[in-house]
Formats: C-alpha cells, structure tokens, sequence
C-alpha cells in the first residue's frame, strides 16, 4: 500500500518468502535475483525500504548501497556474517544486518523497527511529531506552532490517518474506506470538504501538510513547498 520495499536476493525461495510475509503486513512489494535490476526498479520506483543480499549478481549489495543517489534505509539479507562484514555493512549506511538463516517473522519486525525510526511508520499509540505539528491519538487533540486546533472527530481521524503515511497518496475512494468506513453512504466531495476544513482550521497552512495530487487525491508531506 503506502511504504514500498524492495526485496533482492539471488535465491527464488527467499524472495518468495520475505515478499509473502511483508505483503501480509500491507507493504508493496518488488524483488529480484540480481542487482542490475534492483537498481533499476530502485531507479523506478523509488522504495522506502531496501533489502539487500550481499553476493548479488551483477552488483553486489555493497556496490547498490555505495550507487544510491539518496538516503534510503537498507537492512543486508546475507549469509555473511562475519564481524568484518558487519563493520562494512553498517559503514556504508546499513540501518540493520540479518544474517541467514533468519526468521521471516524477526525480519518484519526488524523492517517495523527501522521504519519507525526513519518517521516512516507509527505505532498506534505513537504522538507523532513534525516540525510545528504535533498529534496525539491518545488525547485525540493536535498542535500547530504550539497552539492547540480543534478538529471534529472525523477530521482528526483523517489527518491522523494521512500523517501515519508520510508522502503516501491516496485517493478519495481509499480514505473514505479507510477513515469513514466501508458502509459509509457518502460520496468523493466528502473528502474535500473535510480537507477544506482542515485548511482553514489551520490558517490556510494546512497546505503545508496536507497536499493535492491532481487526478489522484491526496498526501501528508511536511515542508515539501
């Protein structure tokens, strides 16, 4: 759905795998066997998340990690495991190192952990900070530049919703699903209106959180102008 993860191994059965079971906690996710082609679906398609082996075809995981022309978060999927390997792997900006064999299940939660630290996900009771925004589904309340927004319920919910999903987007269809319901009656303006809402709630600087994707819907981002 929002984060995407891209998986390269050069063994079938562990992309298989790694791929099942994030796919099973909603991520998107892309594998492949060698590391000309992680390149390029990184190239494509930009993921939030990648796992590497290290002996790839083609390009090494160490070479992928060393080409990548921005900051992603990387965790090394490999059978070596040797202290020496481990120094290389984090000296080149590894945010984690699983060595095989592995448990599919501490490797989700691995992908969980380094995703939380890198602001990309939540846990459900998380206050969730952002430069001059700060939301605590604890207390259902929010704060923009250290003064306290009264929202409605639902439009706490969808900003909660979008926030918990940086950079996502979405489309009506899928927050009305996610944020009213599947048995809600209502139609797209729905979605618009409560987006207008918020805006105006927050002096029209909502925009600054809140972004219009033309012809899709719409994106939490925070400083993105």
């Amino acid at each position: 759905m929002a984060i995407k993860i891209l998986v390269a191994d050069d063994e079938p059965s562990i992309c298989e795998v790694v791929k099942l079971y994030l796919e099973r906690e909603g991520f998107t996710v892309f594998s492949t066997g060698d590391g000309e082609a992680a390149m390029e679906l990184e190239a494509t398609h930009q993921p939030d998340l990648l796992i590497l082996d290290v002996m790839l075809p083609k390009h090494t995981g160490w070479e992928i990690c060393r080409a990548l022309p921005r900051r992603v978060p990387v965790i090394f999927l490999t059978a070596k495991g040797t202290e020496a390997d481990k120094i290389t792997g984090f000296s080149l900006g590894a945010d984690d190192y699983v060595t095989k064999p592995f448990s599919p299940k501490e490797l989700v939660a691995r992908v969980k952990a380094v995703l939380r630290r890198s602001g990309l996900i939540f846990e459900a009771g998380d206050v969730l900070r952002f430069p001059g925004l700060v939301i605590n589904p604890a207390t259902q309340t929010v704060e923009h530049n250290n003064e306290e927004i009264t929202l409605t319920p639902k439009e706490f919910d969808l900003l909660l919703f979008l926030a918990r999903h940086p950079k996502a987007v979405f489309s009506r269809e899928q927050l009305l699903t996610n944020v009213w319901g599947y048995q809600f009656d209502g139609d797209d303006r729905t979605v618009d209106a409560t987006v207008k809402r918020l805006r105006q709630k927050f002096t029209g600087e909502a925009d600054a959180f809140i972004h219009t994707v033309w012809g899709v819907g719409y994106k939490f981002e925070v400083n993105s102008r």
